[in-house]
């Protein structure tokens, strides 16, 4: 004869009525649950012989909804981050189509409840005065007992407790598209800023520009990067980058508020809080990695995949930086004002819609004033500089002759040139990475001489063709 079971009732808290105490033993304190949750449980993994098993999915079901009711009324101080009916809807989740007349059952189920160990586990600190989350660890413990299933082994692969970390915007994403059905990966966007300066929008449009003194290249609801530009030389409104602000905004756990800034010759490879790293303990979800003393950092932000190389080439700075275009784009209509994601404002473009005004013989571009030294190159000279670090005569290799015919100062050649590398690393499509003059997105402006060349290239092709 079966000894008549007990009701259990909710523990005594302050905001409600007193209750008898939580059961002493530990079969008492699954059974404390209420039947609604105990039998359920049981009836996941043990049915009797003569009787026919109950659908896992049914019974999974049944055990959210009593530890569900459990947590509604019995617990009244889950003010704190408890997660224990998140595992238990992960659980539920797992084993809600499993069918054990189908061979793999046993195995497919205790991976499940080792997934589910595992996400107490890791709950252990904040649950720790919860009724909920102890009936649940001595409930896993004997359903592992009753299928025989390892404390060690593999767990569920697509457990999201387990594959989710909401501080690793891969991750993230990862397990959006899997809850969703959807397989499309996260679209990135890549923004850069060199020399006089040369701006490469997210759209990867190819401007040339003054806008002297601070502007905002980027203002989201996640980062925020302000450059300051200064005159090159005396009479021109070209100008160059000599201070950048970075300010990575505070999200969630995952890191508290960041500000990165660098000078000419103070390019440091620290917060201004001196921390190197955003995050607690090993998360690290934000990190400053130095390549280069003094002259080139990289920082890595994960919790919003995000990328940014800071460099610094003579006295001048270079920037890149790589986004997911769903956070590029989040952000205000007062903050439309950036540089990468709009380009500059037509007032401050030096080049003509792309093209670049340079002189055919050494001669002062249109923009230079009487003051201006001249530059100790010529057209011939600074091509040839440009070619020995650029073997493709692309957008980047003709801002590199504009620099070097504008300033006569060799360290643009190395800024282009790394600007270059920085695209190759960051730009996600290959096919993007070179931008060609023929494209209509930059070039020179050579005058009467290009115009002839293409219009004897297109007479020989109509002839040919």
């Amino acid at each position: 004869m079966m000894k008549k079971r007990r009701r259990g009732g909710p523990p005594a808290c302050s905001c409600g009525r007193p209750g008898p105490a939580p059961p002493a033993s530990r079969s008492a304190a699954w059974t404390g649950m209420g039947e609604a949750a105990a039998a359920p449980a049981v009836a996941i993994a043990v049915a009797e012989p003569r009787r026919r098993p109950r659908p896992p999915a049914r019974a999974a079901l049944l055990l959210l909804l009593g530890l569900g009711l459990l947590l509604r009324t019995g617990d009244c101080q889950l003010q704190t981050p408890c997660r224990i009916q998140k595992c238990t809807t992960d659980f539920v989740s797992l084993t809600s189509h499993l069918n054990p007349a189908i061979d793999g059952f046993d195995l497919e189920f205790c991976k499940a409840l080792r997934a589910y160990a595992a996400c107490t586990y890791r709950n252990s600190k904040v649950c720790r005065g919860n009724l909920v989350y102890h009936s649940a660890v001595l409930g896993i413990s004997d359903l592992m007992s009753q299928r025989n299933c390892s404390k060690d082994g593999p767990t569920s692969s697509t457990n999201p407790e387990v594959t989710h970390d909401p501080c690793n915007y891969s991750s993230r994403t990862g397990a959006r598209e899997h809850r969703g059905g959807e397989q499309t990966p996260p679209v990135y966007l890549f923004c850069g800023l060199f020399g006089d300066p040369h701006l490469r929008t997210f759209k990867d449009h190819f401007q040339t520009c003054k806008v002297e003194g601070a502007w905002p290249l980027i203002d989201n609801n996640y980062l925020s990067v302000q450059v300051t530009n200064v005159p090159v030389v005396p009479g021109s409104s070209a100008t160059a980058t000599n201070k950048i602000t970075i300010i990575f905004k505070s999200y969630q756990d995952c890191t508290d508020q960041k500000v990165y800034q660098a000078v000419t010759d103070d390019l440091p490879a620290a917060f201004v809080d001196g921390t190197t790293s955003g995050g607690d303990g090993d998360t690290k979800s934000l990190r400053i990695v130095e390549k280069v003393s003094g002259k080139y950092v990289e920082m890595h932000a994960r919790y919003i995949g995000t990328t940014v190389f800071v460099r610094q080439h003579g006295r001048y700075l270079t920037l890149a930086i790589r986004m997911p275009e769903e956070l590029a784009m989040a952000y205000e209509e007062s903050q439309d004002l950036q540089l990468c994601v709009n380009g500059c404002p037509s007032s401050e473009r030096i080049d003509d819609s792309g093209h670049l005004p340079l002189p055919v013989m050494g001669q002062l571009p249109p923009h230079a004033g009487s003051t201006q030294p001249r530059s100790v190159y010529t057209l011939e000279s600074a091509t040839t500089k440009c070619h020995e670090k650029m073997l493709v005569k692309d957008i980047y290799f003709y801002s590199c002759v504009f620099d070097l015919l504008t300033t006569g100062d060799a360290n643009f050649t190395a800024a282009a040139h790394s600007a270059l590398q920085d695209v190759e690393v960051l730009h996600p499509r290959k096919e993007r990475w070179h931008i060609f003059p023929n494209n209509g997105t930059g070039g020179f402006v050579k005058g009467s001489k290009l115009s002839v060349s293409l219009g004897l290239v297109c007479l020989i092709l109509v002839a040919f063709l």
